[in-house]
């Protein structure tokens, strides 16, 4: 099977109700210069992805638009270059997963900062999902 190194619309998390749901109800995690926020829930048969993705940078520390989109287009790169490990232990475990990053750094970083800490980001997701910790405790 090739691996795909996309992240199609599906993959988005852009719906506000699931948004407010994981900074209500969902665990997170600090892994500077992000704080993740993550909901693992039985994977439906009727969706078609496994993993949602949502990246946010605060305006606080990045006034220029600029800035605040390079930082969300870096992570996203990071993100879809890496996220294939996390699907195939999602699907081999019938679970899904929505995560919603939040940049907390206070300077703008490069683009292999950037990767390493997403490395670091989703080896700590995986170990959450290989425990099979339920989200709701």
């Amino acid at each position: 099977m090739k691996k795909q190194f996309t992240l199609g619309k599906e993959e988005r998390l852009k719906s506000r109700k699931q948004i407010d749901h994981l900074f209500r109800e969902g665990r997170s995690f600090n892994f500077f210069p992000f704080r993740v926020l993550f909901s693992i829930s039985p994977r439906q048969p009727d969706t078609t992805s496994v993993i949602q993705f949502g990246i946010g940078v605060s305006t606080r520390h990045f006034k220029k638009a600029v800035d605040r989109n390079r930082i969300k287009r870096l992570s996203r790169e990071a993100w879809r270059l890496q996220k294939n490990e996390l699907t195939e232990l999602l699907s081999t475990k019938q679970k899904g997963l929505n995560t919603f990053f939040v940049f907390t750094g206070k300077e703008l970083v490069e683009f292999a900062e950037v990767s390493e800490k997403m490395t670091g980001c989703i080896q700590k997701l995986k170990k959450f999902i290989d425990e099979d910790i339920d989200p709701h405790t």
